[in-house]
């Protein structure tokens, strides 16, 4: 995924003077969102907007609204000093006011690596998938892209509201029957950081980096034959649900993506009656109430439409996620069984395998010089091939080998160019390990792993005249094991609520092809002067609009069912060993991995199609979820937009949310402070589970990897008689005492001999 570069005052003034003037006055201003109580506004006011705006006028004559906002959150956005919101926030009718936060984004084979080729079968009516409407926040789009193309698609859904919105480079014109809609969202980009550039970028949905064009046609692209970058991976291109409809909501600009922009998006997406957003974008974690990406999804939940949103690229480290509500459904990442092999030949006979999509001319037909470009700089940082760190003199006419890290990978081959070098082997560092990420380099480069790059420097530390080559081997399928959790994916625990467990689940996000723009390269370098149709990108930002595009099947499938309960589809199908009953593998430690890296498993859209049985959620779960958390009635009136006040009578648990999976978290004793160690916990769980099937029979299984849960369910067996029947269950947890930062994972499954209904369990000592 390309970072988003950050725009400084500095860079706004060489190109702008008049802007200058304008900041200094609104320097001390930032911007704010601004909820109220729409049922305490005053009986003098016949429109809640007209509340709004007396109210901004109170307490500044001077301040800007940016926008006003109704479905996401009764309230607006405006800049405000910090005087003037502390002065809001005691009016009353205020609940609350607090600053915007930035969000950054997260950045074929895969259908049948899915298993969609064999999916058609289940849907013996195509125009009910494209009656299904994806809408997706992110950079924006491409519309000339063959991945919009619309033959064969009937009429617009006459469900849809959406409009194509006009501007730099976008006319109506450039919506069809697939990309149904398209709008933009500037105000709160613009407030911060100044007036958009458009000789840099479109102010209008037209995508000028890339990442919404891919995400989007992931999710819901239709099928291009003889796609492919550079030649790698050619095939046919498709998104998840091919013959769904596509709505863009631009909100992510080369300066971040804001969230009073992004409500704004939502508020919108909500009223064009989108059936699921898609969201590859996000900004650490917050309280549910603080978070807009989070207040945004709780209203489009009440409206039915599932929010699926990227885990985060700050993995392995735990505690890591992004996205947390449970109200979203949050995708880590995994690897396809394809690959795209390029190989390191060293002067001493040995080779290393790499991957790279480099295309181009290639290195001369014998062993060249080889050097380390920690070796060839009088910088300390010299080995990341930074900007400027390298000496012409050293690495001219040589293959120079750079340390993964802190500049973008494909920027260090550019370096390298730069200072006169022939070629590039990137190694990782530990902080990568053995994740190979390829890239469409601009020179002949491959990447390897931390443990061959080892290998390659000891070999250039102690040879007087190293040389080297790199053998590229084009694209290679069916590669095991596959998938694995790549290494990036941010990780669980839930760092918010952890008795909530996240991810929910993982789906492929390593080496992704998908549509692409023709304002940038493949690498999305100013100096990458080639043009592709479609480019090959990692990231959970790629991982979550496949999970976007398989509930919209899902949803065709099930026009009545909740987003709740296409959720539970995915995760209780999701699968968690391969074929051979081995554990799905961590790339980051090679090891097996737990649920807190791949969640409930790996996503199986054949059987979230029928999974069974599925938990069930409604809105009044959810305030009952936030009442066990001790919200007070002003956080909840936030997310839910009216008066709740939680039941002081009632003992509300955080244990009995319907949720697919099953979190415990424990604090361990402390030794020496009256605690004991060898005390157990007695932990029960609530769940109901509905029938989605014919009449049938389930009885439950548990296991746990540790001998210090036990783990029972009463009763064991469940007897469904008719379609969604429901019935409850109660599953008891027995909890040995453990040292603090101990994890234990199990799993509970119902099975009726035809299904198989899994939940992940997580047992954390705190």
């Amino acid at each position: 995924m390309k970072k988003v570069p950050t725009f400084t005052y500095i860079l706004i003034l060489m190109g702008i003077c008049h802007l200058s003037l304008a900041k200094k006055i609104d320097d001390n201003r930032k911007t704010y969102i601004v909820h109220m109580a729409k049922s305490q506004m005053p009986a003098s006011f016949d429109d809640h907007t007209h509340w709004y705006h007396s109210s901004l006028e109170s307490v500044s004559d001077s301040s800007q609204m940016l926008y006003t906002y109704n479905n996401v959150v009764h309230g607006y956005s405006a800049r405000l000093t910090a005087e003037e919101a502390r002065l809001l926030e005691n009016q009353d009718g205020t609940l609350s006011v607090l600053p915007e936060l930035k969000y950054e984004l997260h950045t074929t084979r895969t259908p049948e690596f899915l298993g969609l080729d064999k999916i058609a079968d289940l849907f013996p009516q195509a125009s009910s998938v494209s009656d299904v409407i994806i809408g997706v926040l992110d950079t924006g789009v491409w519309p000339e892209s063959k991945s919009f193309d619309d033959t064969g698609l009937g009429p617009i859904p006459s469900s849809w509201k959406g409009e194509c919105e006009i501007g730099t480079n976008f006319t109506t014109a450039n919506c069809n029957r697939k990309l149904i809609g398209a709008r933009y969202f500037s105000n709160g980009y613009e407030a911060t950081m100044g007036p958009i550039d458009e000789s840099r970028e479109s102010k209008s949905p037209r995508d000028d980096d890339g990442h919404g064009t891919h995400t989007s046609t992931t999710a819901g692209g239709s099928a291009v034959s003889g796609a492919s970058l550079l030649g790698y991976a050619s095939g046919t291109a498709r998104g998840m649900a091919s013959h769904a409809r596509v709505a863009i909501y631009k909100v992510c600009w080369q300066g971040g993506c804001f969230s009073s922009d992004i409500l704004a998006a939502m508020e919108k997406a909500i009223d064009d009656n989108v059936n699921v957003l898609s969201m590859s974008l996000g900004g650490g974690m917050s309280d549910y109430y603080r978070d807009s990406v989070s207040i945004g999804a709780f209203a489009a939940m009440e409206k039915g439409i599932l929010v699926s949103c990227s885990a985060g690229n700050a993995g392995p480290s735990p505690y890591s996620l992004s996205n947390v509500s449970p109200w979203i459904t949050t995708v880590g990442a995994g690897t396809l069984d394809r690959d795209f092999p390029a190989y390191v030949s060293l002067g001493n006979g040995l080779n290393y395998s790499g991957v790279s999509l480099y295309r181009g001319e290639n290195l001369p037909d014998k062993m060249v010089s080889f050097v380390y470009a920690g070796n060839a700089s009088n910088s300390t940082s010299g080995n990341l091939c930074m900007t400027g760190t390298l000496i012409p003199e050293k690495v001219g006419g040589k293959i120079v080998l750079c340390d993964r890290g802190i500049n973008a990978r494909v920027q260090k081959g550019a370096v390298v160019k730069a200072a006169g070098g022939i070629g590039m082997v990137l190694a990782n560092t530990a902080a990568n390990g053995e994740e190979l990420v390829a890239d469409a380099h601009l020179i002949p480069a491959t990447t390897v792993g931390q443990k061959s790059g080892d290998a390659i420097k000891g070999y250039l530390f102690s040879d007087a005249n190293p040389t080297a080559t790199i053998l590229f081997a084009g694209t290679k399928v069916g590669v095991q094991p596959s998938p694995v959790v790549a290494a990036f994916s941010s990780r669980g625990p839930n760092g918010i609520t952890p008795e909530i467990m996240k991810p929910d689940l993982i789906a492929p996000g390593v080496n992704i092809i998908a549509g692409w723009v023709k304002s940038a390269g493949p690498t999305g370098l100013s100096d990458d002067t080639r043009r592709v149709d479609f480019n090959i990108i990692s990231g959970t930002s790629m991982s979550c609009p496949h999970v976007s595009g398989l509930a919209a099947l899902i949803k065709a499938a099930h026009q009545d069912w909740s987003p709740a309960a296409i959720r539970s589809a995915l995760m209780t199908t999701a699968y968690t060993a391969y074929k051979n009953g081995k554990r799905i593998e961590d790339l980051a430690t090679g090891k097996p991995s737990t649920a807190f890296d791949h969640g409930a498993g790996h996503v199986d859209p054949v059987s979230a199609l029928n999974p069974g049985l599925v938990y069930d959620l409604t809105v009044d779960d959810y305030l009952n979820f936030l009442c066990a958390l001790n919200y007070t009635s002003s956080q909840i009136n936030i997310l839910a937009k009216r008066n709740f006040t939680c039941d002081q009578s009632k003992k509300y648990s955080l244990h009995d949310l319907n949720y697919p999976s099953f979190a415990v978290s424990l604090q361990s004793p402390v030794i020496g402070s009256g605690g004991s160690s060898s005390g157990t916990t007695v932990v029960k769980h609530t769940r109901t589970l509905t029938n989605v099937d014919s009449a049938a029979t389930y009885k439950a299984s548990v296991s746990s990897e540790s001998d210090s849960v036990k783990i029972s369910v009463d009763p064991e067996l469940l007897s469904f008689s008719q379609a969604n029947e429901k019935k409850s269950y109660t599953v008891t947890f027995t909890v040995s005492s453990m040292s603090s930062n101990t994890n234990s994972f199990g799993r509970i499954e119902w099975s009726d001999g035809k299904h198989v209904v899994g939940s992940p369990v997580t047992v954390s000592w705190l």
